[in-house]
């Protein structure tokens, strides 16, 4: 009997930890939607305004992603993460203010942290491993000097084209 109480309980114990994780997500806010924002979605997220930790391809106006995300985000005008891992695209911005690990494309593209590559009018990274922006407008803040270790980082700002490696 005692065998079956721990198997029992191990059951529901393991649903509970599978329960964390969803493979779809709709959302009209990140409060009104099939699932709460701290639910890990791990496939497709569709809304208008969606936010939640995700390793999924997500598609709406304006995507969210919190903690350690990963994925394609396709928003009309927006996304947002925190530590994003995959593809940012929308027409307006894409944010995200921790590492940056991809491709941002998007009239404006801000990482706290860049390893990757921002193409837009407008690209700025805080802080920078290996990136490149091409772009109207490229920041660095991390680069200090104009051109002192070029091949391998170029300046602070630069119009068209600016990288450090």
């Amino acid at each position: 009997m005692k065998k079956w109480v721990f198997i029992v309980m191990g059951c529901f114990f393991a649903t509970g930890a599978w329960a964390e994780s969803t493979g779809f997500q709709l959302s009209l806010t990140p409060d009104l939607a099939i699932h709460s924002r701290a639910t890990r979605i791990s496939g497709v997220t569709v809304g208008v305004w969606s936010e939640n930790p995700q390793d999924a391809i997500a598609l709406g106006i304006v995507n969210g992603s919190t903690g350690q995300s990963s994925g394609l985000s396709l928003g009309l005008l927006a996304n947002y993460a925190e530590n994003y891992k995959g593809a940012q695209l929308a027409w307006l911005a894409n944010y995200s203010s921790g590492r940056f690990a991809g491709f941002q494309w998007s009239l404006f593209n801000y990482a706290g942290n860049l390893h990757g590559f921002q193409l837009g009018l407008i690209n700025f990274a805080d802080t920078c491993d290996k990136g490149l922006q091409v772009g109207l407008i490229n920041l660095m803040n991390e680069t200090e000097t104009w051109f002192r270790n070029f091949p391998n980082e170029v300046a602070p700002a630069m119009i068209l084209l600016n990288w450090r490696y």
